[in-house]
């Protein structure tokens, strides 16, 4: 019988000004290594521009000093360190994804497992999605875009997508000016925020 591999762990950081952010999610990270210890990945946002590195491995072997510094300085970053539940453990495979639609970029890294996973790929696939993994975080991605489309704003969006994908998740997502957590109705993924004394979240 093969152990439970549920365990991924998603960080972010808002910060009022730019500054290393890229260093306090690997910070993060690096905290939540006991999780998972197949993938990880970055991604900064320096005023609407991301920058990502992702790869499989661990957090002190896929972001050496130098690798850090290419992400630059952001006033948001996201983070994600995985165990594969859905999909293969293959790069590809890492997170967090970014995606590029008519109204931006967004990049999303999700904790969890949705019991509509496949039934909501089927619909999107059908309405002419191309998927470039085979998780459950590019589902949520895509269905988070549609919503966008007609929604007012990136957080009626996610709220929108929240009612169509079921299942027991967290989220992190860093549209171009926000950072956004959220986590399934019934809590069974942990989530938690806090402050850090600069004013950080």
């Amino acid at each position: 019988m093969s152990n439970l591999r549920e365990e991924c762990g998603v960080f972010g950081v808002f910060s009022g000004e730019t500054n290393d952010v890229a260093s306090t999610t690997y910070y993060g990270l690096f905290a939540l290594q006991h999780r998972c210890q197949e993938s990880c990945g970055i991604v900064v946002n320096d005023d609407g521009v991301f920058t990502d590195y992702k790869d499989t491995g661990l957090v002190n072997d896929v972001f050496t000093p130098n690798i850090i510094d290419r992400l630059g300085e952001g006033n948001i970053a996201i983070g994600h360190v995985r165990y594969g539940t859905t999909g293969s453990s293959e790069r590809s495979n890492a997170q967090p994804i970014v995606v590029n639609h008519i109204k931006g970029k967004m990049a999303l890294a999700h904790n969890g497992n949705l019991t509509n996973s496949m039934e909501l790929r089927a619909e999107l696939e059908s309405r002419g999605s191309i998927f470039q993994t085979t998780t459950d975080s590019e589902v949520i991605a895509y269905i988070i875009v549609q919503e966008r489309l007609k929604a007012p704003s990136i957080e009626a969006a996610v709220s929108a997508a929240m009612d169509r994908i079921v299942g027991a998740y967290s989220l992190v997502i860093s549209s171009p000016s926000k950072l956004i957590a959220a986590r399934d109705p019934n809590g069974f993924r942990p989530l938690c925020m806090g402050h850090l004394k600069d004013g950080s979240v």
